[in-house]
């Protein structure tokens, strides 16, 4: 290991060490911790977890933080350090004044001094942040939370209110929600300049409405919409400058008075500039590099970048004349090379010509700022990017030459740069410059030493590198995408805990696309999940729900038990913020969904969008349970077709509502007849079921007692009981101990229903006319009755068994009219023929203290044959 350079060893990626102890079966340990911070936003605490999503709960009691209080003076001035853009390192820049500019800027300061607000707008490069900047100076003790500067450029007016809270009222981890900081915004007074402001309308008259005793000056582009005619703005317009102030401006650049060539180019560029100041800036600029040039050219070019155009020269000549050509001394021992003034199309668009005399550190980081779309990194990255431990000079260099301007706390390329670097080839390899500054923020984000306040100050650059990779082609277009993906997962978090939630939602967005382009489900997943939290502190539960949805369902697919509970948990909240379980009817009260409406499976409201599962278009048909017993599945019979009325959709189950006396019966009808037409058709089904089986038991048990009574067949009714006569015929064998005779099947005997002969014998009570049955007197029955009542059962059958109700059938059967032949007394002699049995009968075992008798409603009595 290298003490000097410890290299990835450094931040806990220990890779020999880690080899050895899993060599030596030691388990690895883990590199670095993740980085978990805890904010309140409004009545919600946010735990930031970049591992497996963000958890969002209620705060708890006593976990609220302090209430904010008001910064001190100290304080105010350490936030207005943080928000002005780092002094750059290098050459200084020359300072300039400010010209014609006094009219407009004791205007602006009357105004904010009467409590008003003022929008100045100018045209890029007017000069209007320099305008600012004096302004703010004048008006530093006018009001008593002092001068708030903050940056417009990508701000929305709710971006711009809370960094408002944040420069007045300390309070850390806190970020309040809407109805909160208005509230807190009320009570705050003080000169707010917002600087590159983006916005106007009806986002204007929000954020002067939000702070009412703020007075705003808001200075903004031709471009950027007007206020609402209503607003309480007035707008003072900044123009170009005269001749006379813009050849002042430009010798205060160069440092030295101007040459006749060099006033009448100057007014040549006046004119075609309209007095534009930062054209003057650059000229300056053009003028000292033209300086310089005619001395040597090896002096001021240290790495090399103009030697080979001009060759090389003495280096202590040089700076002798250096010094003199500075001072304005002409040594006539030295020969100045002639150096040829820029055209006037050179001094319109300045920016290739300025950018091709500066070092080669200058021009490295000039194309890092192309691939950015314009955003410069910080100037402690550009050792990393350029590959040079001195390349922050360059910052410094660029500023000096007007090629870069000031935006909130970090720089970028002055208006009109880009455009004309372009259009030089500057664009060349910007994808991979782009992707090595998104490599290089991936690590510097994650890194545990990188506090969220410094990610959030550089989320304009990060941002830029990570929008710059997700449209990406070619053959590395894959590679660029998963870059973005892991850069967004650093920086996000890092965004979160910063309180810079629009930056925060910009990452989760661009990393949600690139993971979907690169095919990342896992990552997608988060992205999802993470949206949908900060949905949830903005109060956008809609959004919420749907980004929570999509989420477990995507770690659904995955088994990703982890993120499917903190999903799950989240989306939990949101029913709780939306007051779906308030809203749902109590679980002893259902309510029954109207006809035609398909059941709903549980309380737990179903899933909308990614996460919905498809309904069963044709699920099996179920009967509702009864009360206080099992679930009753009617068998399929094989005998007639029944209706399938499984392809009617699914049953509704209900429970049976229990009536207030707590009798049962009507809550069992009302639940099964009081639901959706499949119960009706159901029930009827039955009803139809049951006469059917009993017109087929009736039929059957009567199809052996129609053939001529001459015949003396032996029938089940009357068997042969002729003892000591075996004539090798199968006859009937006697029935068992506990079973009933055969002759007795469909037979009940009831004790409270003697026979007339005073014997045991039954009675045909189950015939409401004893004219309809054609039988003689009981007494006269040859069959075999037992003293006590007894129940008779029937041999099993393969048939399925349907049970009969205990209401006798509504339809009796037909009497006949055929006089019934009275019984005999002598046995028939047996016969070569074998005995006929009826057909076996359906009829279950009835239940206990239950006695049903399907051959008594046919109104026939017991060991009688059937009239003919």
């Amino acid at each position: 290991m290298d003490p000097i350079n410890p290299g990835s060893e450094e931040y806990g990626h220990d890779t020999e060490g880690e080899e050895a102890r899993q060599g030596r079966g030691v388990p690895a340990q883990t590199p670095a911790r993740a980085r978990v911070v805890r904010l309140v936003s409004g009545e919600l605490l946010l735990t930031v977890n970049p591992v497996d999503g963000s958890e969002i709960e209620p705060c708890p009691p006593g976990q609220e933080p302090a209430a904010p209080r008001p910064r001190t003076s100290e304080e105010r001035a350490e936030a207005a350090r943080a928000a002005a853009p780092p002094v750059p390192p290098g050459p200084a820049a020359p300072a300039l004044p400010l010209l014609e500019r006094q009219e407009e800027r004791e205007r602006l300061t009357g105004i904010l001094g009467r409590g008003r607000c003022a929008r100045l707008l100018g045209v890029p490069g007017s000069g209007r942040t320099a305008l600012l900047d004096a302004v703010a100076a004048d008006c530093a003790d006018l009001a008593p939370d002092g001068v708030v500067r903050l940056s417009g450029h990508h701000r929305t007016p709710t971006e711009l209110l809370h960094e408002l809270f944040t420069a007045v009222r300390y309070a850390p981890d806190r970020r309040p929600d809407r109805a909160g900081l208005l509230d807190l915004l009320g009570d705050i007074g003080a000169v707010v300049v917002v600087d590159d402001l983006e916005f106007g309308g009806a986002a204007l008259d929000e954020l002067l409405a939000a702070a009412p005793e703020c007075a705003f000056l808001l200075a903004a582009g031709p471009e950027t919409p007007a206020p609402s005619p209503d607003a309480p703005v007035e707008e003072v317009l900044l123009a170009g400058l005269g001749r006379a102030a813009a050849l002042q401006l430009l010798e205060n650049a160069v440092g030295r008075t101007l040459t006749d060539e060099e006033s009448n180019w100057a007014g040549d560029l006046w004119f075609e500039s309209e007095g534009l100041p930062l054209r003057f800036v650059q000229a300056g600029a053009l003028l000292r590099q033209r300086d310089r040039l005619r001395v040597t050219p090896a002096e001021f070019d240290a790495f090399g970048a103009l030697e080979e155009a001009f060759g090389p020269t003495d280096p202590a000549a040089a700076a002798a004349v250096a010094a003199a050509a500075f001072d304005g001394v002409e040594d006539p021992d030295v020969e100045l090379r002639e150096i040829p003034l820029p055209s006037l199309g050179e001094g319109a668009a300045p920016a290739a010509l300025l950018a091709s005399r500066l070092s080669r550190s200058a021009q490295t980081a000039l194309r890092y700022a192309v691939a950015l779309g314009g955003e410069v990194p910080h100037q402690a990255h550009l050792p990393a990017l350029v590959g040079d431990t001195h390349a922050d000079a360059a910052l410094g260099e660029l500023m000096s030459c007007g090629l870069l301007s000031p935006v909130g706390p970090r720089y970028r390329l002055s208006a009109g740069v880009l455009t004309q670097l372009l259009a030089h080839g500057y664009e060349r390899e910007a994808a991979d410059r782009a992707h090595t500054v998104a490599q290089h923020y991936a690590w510097w984000a994650a890194h545990p030493s990188v506090t969220p306040e410094r990610a959030a100050a550089e989320s304009d650059a990060l941002l830029a590198a990570l929008t710059a990779l997700i449209p990406g082609t070619g053959d590395d277009a894959a590679e660029h995408r998963a870059t973005a993906v892991l850069l967004a997962r650093a920086a996000a978090p890092a965004f979160a805990a910063g309180l810079h939630w629009g930056a925060w939602e910009r990452a989760l967005r661009a990393g949600q696309e690139a993971a979907r382009l690169a095919g990342e489900v896992a990552e997608e997943a988060y992205f999802h999940h993470e949206l949908g939290v900060l949905a949830i502190c903005g109060g956008n539960l809609e959004r919420a729900r749907a980004e929570l949805e999509a989420s477990i369902a995507m770690r659904g697919v995955l088994a990703d038990k982890r993120g499917t509970v903190a999903g799950r948990r989240a989306l939990a909240l949101v029913a709780d913020l939306s007051g779906e379980h308030a809203a749902a009817p109590p679980a002893e009260e259902p309510v029954s969904p109207p006809r035609g409406t398909p059941a709903l499976r549980g309380t737990t409201p179903a899933l909308r969008g990614p996460a919905a599962r498809p309904a069963l278009p044709r699920p099996e048909a179920v009967t509702a349970p009864l009360p206080g017993g099992p679930v009753r599945t009617p068998a399929k019979p094989a005998g007639p077709a029944f209706p399938d009325f499984a392809a009617d959709g699914p049953t509704l189950i209900t429970r049976p509502d229990t009536a207030e006396s707590g009798d049962r019966r009507p809550g069992l009808r009302s639940g099964i007849l009081g639901g959706a037409r499949r119960n009706l058709v159901a029930v009827g089904a039955g009803a139809l079921l049951v006469a059917v089986l009993g017109t087929v038991v009736t039929l059957g048990a009567t199809s052996g007692n129609g053939e001529d009574p001459a015949t003396d067949r032996v029938t089940s009714d009357s068997t042969s009981d002729v003892s000591g006569i075996d004539d090798g015929l199968d006859g009937e064998e006697p029935p068992a101990d506990g079973e009933a005779d055969p002759a007795q099947t469909g037979t009940a005997t009831h004790a409270d229903s003697p026979s007339p002969s005073g014997s045991g014998s039954a009675s045909p009570s189950a015939s409401t006319d004893p004219s309809t049955s054609g039988s003689p007197s009981p007494s006269d029955s040859p069959s075999r009755t037992t003293g006590a009542p007894t129940a008779t059962t029937a041999p099993p059958t393969g048939r399925p068994t349907a049970t009969r109700p205990p209401t006798p059938t509504s339809t009796p059967p037909k009497p006949t009219t055929t006089p019934p032949k009275p019984p005999t007394t002598t046995p028939a002699p047996p016969t070569t023929e074998p005995p006929t049995t009826a057909p076996p009968t359906t009829t279950a075992p009835p239940e206990t203290g239950e006695t049903t008798t399907l051959g008594a409603s046919s109104g026939t009595p017991a060991g009688t044959e059937a009239p003919a």
